[in-house]
């Protein structure tokens, strides 16, 4: 994990998130904490990797979701050599659908 990112403050706010108990806590504290432009980005970033993952086009994903080629190489470069964490949160999304 990038190293910039652990600080404190960093730590604070996902207690915070962690604290949350179910969807309708998220969008009271989400809509709180974020512009709807940020919310909406992160939403919008979530949802071009998961069609990443599921091998759609570039196009098909710009087509769906309104993202630019930049942000989708972005996020395409997240699931290539990031930390994995787009697949760990899929596949325990994928774990709690099926079971």
């Amino acid at each position: 994990m990038n190293k910039k990112i652990r600080t404190d403050a960093v730590d604070y706010l996902f207690d915070a998130i962690l604290s949350l108990k179910d969807k309708e806590e998220c969008y009271t504290f989400f809509e709180d904490i974020c512009t709807v432009n940020e919310l909406l980005s992160l939403s919008q970033r979530f949802e071009v990797a998961s069609m990443l993952r599921n091998h759609k086009t570039y196009l098909e994903i710009a087509d769906k979701t309104g993202a630019s080629t930049a942000t989708i190489s972005r996020v395409n470069r997240s699931l290539n050599y990031g930390n994995d964490g787009y697949e760990m949160v899929f596949t325990r999304m994928e774990n709690k659908e099926s079971g």
